[in-house]
């Protein structure tokens, strides 16, 4: 973390109604995408360059993005930054329901036949799903959603999977199905649950939502998951630790890496909400955990503070892995071939 420069918040000198320094930022900045010059789609100054271009702290330069987003000028893209809205903001014309809907009852079966027009099988279901919830999150996905993006109607879905928690079961199946384990795991036990522990690891790097959506105390039924239980307790198992103790051990490392993975979601969503990332939010609450800091009372975190932290969760996930393998380590060499069950 970097503490910002402090001023340059406030309205300039002369003038009884000087316009706030923000509002001239907010106009200009419109100004460049009504001009042409900030194309839809293309980033706009992040607060960071703000602070850097107007000379401004970032609490200014939070505000100015939060009000072209309000406007509707420009909005979030998760993993991208704040751009230019497709389109200027139009009035909603009438809440009228979508038209598509007329036509897709006009073929309903055909549709959702696998050998009919459009092709309807639950692989396609699954992959559009996926696509969604990778792109928005799972609180886009919807069984309405996904018919529209697929054309079909949305009853035409229910041929092939049972509801919506049927389609979220199959799809997280699938992203841990795209990548298998290798046929036949390394010798010994802890090279075998490093491999593991990894690519599950990079299947919820791959879908951020996936994390929230498998359950560790009401666990559902994901056979491409189970190879993973598999393996993780057949490596334990041969090397000594009982049936009940491997099954713990392998819950463990699952939780870690789950726990990790949790704030892939969230913090994309609130990217997403914001309009930064996570370096530049903690910008914007640098000033107060100063004067925190600057109090005394936490000398540790001060020292800390200066030197400066890596966040990164990568490093975080190793790092875990590393003090849980040996800590079962000490366990496996405390265990007995007797003990196995």
């Amino acid at each position: 973390m970097s503490v910002s420069g402090g001023g340059g918040g406030g309205g300039g000198g002369g003038g009884g109604r000087a316009e706030p320094r923000y509002s001239r930022i907010v106009g200009e900045l419109r100004r460049r995408i009504e001009a042409g010059e900030l194309a839809p789609g293309d980033r706009v100054p992040s607060t960071r360059e703000i602070t850097r271009q107007w000379g401004v702290a970032m609490a200014t330069a939070t505000k100015v993005l939060t009000e072209l987003r309000r406007e509707g000028v420009v909005h979030a893209v998760p993993g991208v930054g704040t751009v230019v809205s497709t389109a200027p903001p139009v009035p909603a014309p009438s809440p009228t329901p979508a038209p598509p809907a007329p036509v897709r009852r006009s073929a309903p079966a055909s549709a959702a036949a696998p050998g009919g027009p459009t092709g309807l099988t639950l692989g396609r279901i699954v992959d559009a799903a996926v696509v969604v919830a990778d792109a928005e999150g799972l609180a886009a996905v919807s069984m309405r959603r996904v018919a529209a993006d697929l054309g079909v109607a949305t009853m035409s879905l229910y041929r092939h999977v049972t509801d919506k928690d049927d389609l979220l079961v199959r799809m997280m199946d699938s992203a841990i199905a795209e990548r298998p384990l290798p046929a036949e795991p390394p010798p010994g036990w802890r090279e075998p649950l490093e491999v593991a522990a990894r690519q599950l690891w990079g299947h919820f790097r791959a879908h951020p939502w996936l994390a929230s959506a498998l359950s560790l105390t009401r666990p559902q039924l994901i056979t491409s998951a189970m190879t993973y239980s598999e393996w993780v307790l057949n490596a334990l198992h041969a090397h000594g630790l009982d049936g009940q103790s491997a099954f713990t051990a392998h819950l463990t490392l699952l939780n870690h890496i789950r726990g990790l993975a949790l704030n892939l979601e969230t913090e994309r969503e609130a990217e997403a909400q914001s309009g930064l990332d996570s370096e530049e939010w903690l910008d914007t609450q640098e000033p107060a955990l100063q004067a925190t800091l600057d109090t005394g009372r936490y000398p540790t975190l001060a020292r800390l503070a200066r030197s400066g932290y890596d966040f990164d969760l990568d490093a975080l996930f190793e790092f875990g892995l590393q003090r849980l393998l040996d800590g079962l380590a000490a366990l496996l060499d405390d265990a007995s071939p007797s003990a196995r069950t």
